[in-house]
């Protein structure tokens, strides 16, 4: 019965241990990247949607957690001298588009219905999970746009337009339906930093390239693809996330990201918004860049220490009771047994007794020869030893989440 002893031993260890380490701030990463612009001289606007798939990618976000939309599909143009290819830069060294990339909206699935509905969960039944945004109350989201707009608004394919107030909106209801943990939004746009402007929803960062009355520009051109291929914003914010941020274990904050900006390079004004945040500015400037770019797997253990129906101490309560009751049963089981098998024993010696002498007409003496008793094991017996390798495996796997999962 050691086994039994030992799991009891191990059950509380864990759930201390699990008490202890439910500090995770969140425990899943989503990320929601928008090209609004339709059209080839548009070009880098795709280009800068792709750059920071591939960032988030490389940092850990599976496809399963990024939605991308894209208006237009350059790598199929036919003006595209490089078929099949999408560059950021003019040496050419890395394919963006590739053959390891998932599109969830393309083309006219880009409009301003379907990303509200995406962003608020209003989406028709018949929609498939791939193309659902399913953050919840512990997921930290990103969401970068990019296209043409101005004061407060952001078109899309220049035939819609999504205000300010429309995307403080859409985020108010994200928060009301419990549907993030924390929000970055980044954008890159002309006068950017307008459609953060109206935003009222708790537990948001907001990042734009450019001020009131200012233009985003182009960083560069490829002479041979023949339009230019990035922003100057995504440009250096890329820059900073590809030479600093080199792994998922990085610890560098927002606050190194955003003081990285240089408007003489950027030839515009970024903005930054931290006053929906818990803390402003200072605890904003002390989250890693990987909190939003990273993928985050922590353990999730809610009412730990409750013992309401379902929760983790009352179903611990319950294996307790179940055990203590199978080994009840097994010794009175057992007791039963022995009684039964002492009574069989002396009946079969009274009887062996009384019983008359073999016949002496056999020429060779007889022997008794008795069945081999097997080893008896009862139903309950087999219950009891399953319950306390289920419960090792639990244990196990509790563990494996605990100190595994930090991050992938």
């Amino acid at each position: 019965m050691s086994l039994h002893f030992g799991l009891f031993k191990v059950l509380p260890f864990f759930l201390a241990l699990l008490t202890a380490l439910v500090s995770a701030e969140h425990t899943s990463n989503w990320a929601v990247l928008v090209s609004t612009s339709r059209f080839w001289f548009n070009y880098r606007h795709l280009a800068n949607v792709l750059s920071l798939y591939r960032t988030v990618k490389r940092l850990g976000i599976p496809d399963s957690q990024i939605i991308l939309m894209l208006p237009d599909d350059m790598a199929c143009n036919p003006r595209n001298v490089f078929p099949g290819t999408v560059y950021s830069n003019a040496d050419r060294a890395v394919d963006l588009y590739g053959d390891n990339i998932e599109v969830d909206y393309r083309g006219y699935e880009v409009t301003v219905e379907n990303f509200i509905r995406l962003l608020t969960d209003r989406l028709d039944e018949d929609v498939p999970r791939s193309k659902r945004l399913g953050s919840d109350a512990g997921s930290n989201v990103l969401v970068y746009m990019t296209g043409h707009g101005g004061d407060q608004f952001l078109k899309f394919q220049d035939s819609q337009e999504i205000g300010a107030w429309d995307l403080a909106d859409a985020f108010g209801q994200m928060w009301e339906k419990k549907r993030y943990h924390e929000l970055l939004f980044m954008i890159d746009t002309c006068q950017a930093n307008t459609m953060y402007t109206h935003f009222y929803s708790p537990n948001i960062i907001a990042t734009g390239s450019s001020e009131l009355d200012q233009s985003s520009y182009s960083h560069h051109a490829d002479n041979d693809v023949g339009v230019a291929v990035i922003d100057r914003w995504t440009y250096y914010v890329l820059e900073f996330l590809e030479t600093q941020v080199t792994s998922a274990n990085s610890k560098l904050t927002l606050g190194d990201l955003f003081d990285s900006y240089d408007e003489t390079k950027i030839h515009s004004q970024p903005g930054v918004r931290w006053d929906l945040f818990p803390g402003a500015e200072q605890e904003g400037r002390l989250r890693t860049v990987v909190d939003f770019f990273g993928n985050v797997q922590n353990v999730e253990v809610e009412n730990t220490t409750s013992t309401d129906p379902g929760s983790l101490q009352e179903d611990l309560i319950e294996i307790a009771r179940l055990v203590e009751k199978w080994r009840t049963r097994d010794r009175e089981y057992f007791a039963t047994q022995n009684q039964t098998s002492n009574s069989e024993d002396d009946a079969h010696v009274a009887l062996s007794k009384s019983a008359p002498h073999p016949s002496k007409s056999h020429h060779l003496s007889r022997k008794n020869f008795e069945p081999a008793k097997m080893s008896k094991e009862t139903p309950w017996e087999k219950r009891l030893v399953g319950a306390s390798v289920l419960g090792l495996c639990a244990a196990v796997w509790l563990t494996g989440s605990v100190f595994g999962g930090s991050s992938a």
